[in-house]
């Protein structure tokens, strides 16, 4: 990488799209091994500012405006009242859903304008997805209406009220603890009202606010916060509302580690490692078998992906839920920090780098301890002191609720609520456009191919060689995941013209057409293509998407993952599975061809191999 520009490529964009689909993905999958995506060291800073300057300093500075103990001039306030917790979970959660946070940028497909969400959201006539709307009244249709907007400014202002409302005292305090702040739980009603509402007309909106990760926070705040402020509270009700936020970023982190289990996570370390700005090519490499004649992940990969992180993010947060010594408290908490700070550098696409600041950073103030002067101890608040155990019960039923579900239904529940977060098992989808039907998307209100966007970007525009070179990485990146060989063996199965289409990832298409995604393959299915098409009205193999679910419980290593086919112009044409085992033994270019699948249903007058036709008869039986 270099600072301005990206480092040379290992050939001229001419020669390179001249190949064969199959030798481009070789080009591309083994030169990131020591690129990533190439993008110049600039962007990181720009990241970098955004993150430190924009979410931590400025959040932090509102938390110090509205409190009487949180003083922004005074590093050591920081970390010693739990109102940080709820003030910067509120930041966050407002970056998020204007699109500064984890959408922004190149690195998450917006190239030129940097920033997506607020700019769709904002406007009547956009796509929207709602969740349920066959089944909800009200909530049917896949256009954004004025009605939408005006609900989507009311979750704006809703996440404002906590923001800066000024923080109350806490009276009811464990013997020792310093002066705490929370606030006031009536801020919080107005974005659990208007959030799920908004939820139910765009669920794109709702989780792309991270939802499941901060609502619950807002939601225990309303509930338990009430408690703990009323005249009369005890110290035990303060103590129950702290042990509800520790179980809140406990079951984040558990949740997370448990879905690392199985043969996907492996394949996810070596190429987020190979998108690091700061780390060596060595290093890099030691991720590999044998770069570049054998990219599947090493040995060193393995450690890294199932001590470094599902061990670490599982047993960790377990410890730090139970334990009562503070000394353990604070080794933990430092460790999640050095996680978080890992995953950060790493740079991975989508870029969470917000959100793991906030749950590093946090792990610090919820168990940082006497250690840090913080005013309360995790001898004191732990959940063997929770004054009422009986409330534990549904504290964890609803914590536990989505990922329990997402991992025994995945095809119910987004891979965020299942807290899937980077674990390498989603669903994902890759789109095959005839030549011309890409350019046609620019039609659509709004949006513009990342190919164009890419000419455009000042100060050094991309040619439209190595603009279509750039947006091909992507399909590369895929291919180095597990999912990703098997949704492109399907498109080589169905396919006698692959080599002339455009072949698009499937999150880059969700971006530019919804304007967010952050690895949900739920968002850019059948439904979003049936928008699509419902405006441009395609012919039958224009274009042609191979989709895959998340592969259900991945720990049973002989449970297959699901696909299914689809054509915008006929609807699903095809179900099928294939056996994970198969992807990962694979290079990710495929040199040994598709891997096996075994079809299960295929709509009647269906053919694959460019024959494609409208079904005579027969329905998809899940439609």
């Amino acid at each position: 990488m270099g600072f301005l520009k990206p480092a040379p490529e290992p050939m001229a964009p001419a020669d390179f799209l001249a190949l064969p689909f199959r030798e481009r993905l070789h080009v591309l999958t083994t030169n990131w091994v020591t690129e990533g995506f190439n993008t110049p060291r600039m962007l990181h800073v720009v990241y970098i500012l955004k993150m430190l300057g924009l979410y931590f300093a400025v959040g932090l500075a509102i938390t110090g405006w509205t409190t009487d103990h949180v003083h922004f001039t005074d590093p050591g306030t920081w970390f010693d009242n739990v109102v940080v917790y709820q003030k910067l979970a509120v930041w966050l959660m407002l970056l998020e859903v204007i699109g500064l946070g984890g959408a922004f940028g190149p690195l998450c497909g917006h190239f030129v304008p940097m920033l997506g969400n607020i700019r769709y959201w904002l406007r009547p006539g956009t796509i929207r997805m709602a969740p349920w709307g066959r089944h909800v009244p009200g909530t049917g249709g896949d256009e954004r209406t004025v009605l939408d907007v005006v609900l989507y400014v009311g979750v704006l202002a809703a996440l404002v009220v906590p923001l800066v409302t000024h923080a109350d005292p806490v009276t009811a305090l464990p013997a020792g603890t310093g002066p705490q702040e929370l606030v006031p739980p009536l801020a919080f009603v107005p974005i659990l009202v208007l959030m799920p509402l908004m939820g139910l007309r765009d669920k794109v909106i709702f989780l792309a606010a991270r939802s499941e990760q901060y609502l619950p926070i807002m939601l225990f705040s309303a509930t338990l916060g009430a408690v703990a402020l009323r005249d009369g509270a005890s110290a035990g009700d303060f103590v129950d509302l702290v042990v509800a936020f520790k179980i809140i970023i406990c079951i984040v982190w558990i949740g997370a580690g448990v879905s690392k289990i199985g043969e996907h996570f492996i394949n996810v370390v070596p190429p987020m490692v190979s998108n690091s700005p700061g780390q060596l090519n060595v290093i890099k490499r030691l991720h590999y078998r044998n770069a570049p004649d054998d990219i599947r992940p090493s040995r060193l990969a393995w450690f890294m992906a199932h001590v470094g992180g599902t061990t670490v993010e599982i047993i960790i947060p377990v410890v730090l839920l139970t334990t009562t010594n503070d000394t353990v408290a604070m080794l933990g908490a430092l460790a999640m920090l050095v996680f978080h700070i890992f995953i950060t550098s790493t740079f991975p696409l989508a870029v969470p780098l917000e959100w793991n600041v906030y749950f590093g950073y946090i792990a610090l103030v919820l168990w940082g301890g006497t250690d840090l002067g913080a005013g309360f101890d995790a001898s004191t608040y732990n959940i063997w002191d929770f004054s009422k155990p009986w409330l534990l019960v549904p504290v964890f039923a609803l914590l536990l609720f989505g990922p329990v579900l997402g991992n025994l239904r995945p095809d119910l529940v987004s891979f965020l609520p299942s807290m899937r977060q980077y674990a390498g098992n989603w669903a994902s989808a890759v789109w095959a456009m005839k030549p011309g039907v890409e350019q046609r998307l620019n039609e659509l209100l709004l949006v513009e191919t990342q190919n164009d966007q890419l000419q455009r970007m000042a100060p050094m525009p991309y040619t439209a060689d190595e603009a279509e070179r750039t947006v091909q990485k992507a399909v590369a990146w895929r291919a180095m995941h597990s999912q990703g060989r098997g949704v492109l063996s399907v498109l080589m199965e169905h396919l006698d013209d692959l080599e002339t289409r455009d072949v698009r990832e499937g999150e880059f298409m969700c971006n530019i057409l919804v304007g967010w995604n952050f690895g949900d393959g739920h968002l850019h299915d059948e439904r979003l293509v049936a928008a699509v098409q419902k405006r441009l009205g395609l012919e039958p193999g224009d274009l042609v998407v191979a989709y895959c679910e998340s592969q259900a419980t991945p720990w049973r290593t002989s449970r297959p993952q699901e696909y299914r086919v689809i054509d915008a112009a006929l609807g699903v044409v095809e179900r099928g599975s294939w056996d994970v085992r198969d992807c990962v033994k694979e290079q990710p270019w495929l040199p040994n061809g598709p891997v096996p699948l075994q079809v299960s249903w295929t709509a009647a007058g269906y053919r694959r191999m460019g024959t494609l036709t409208q079904p005579t008869s027969g329905k998809d039986p899940l439609a």
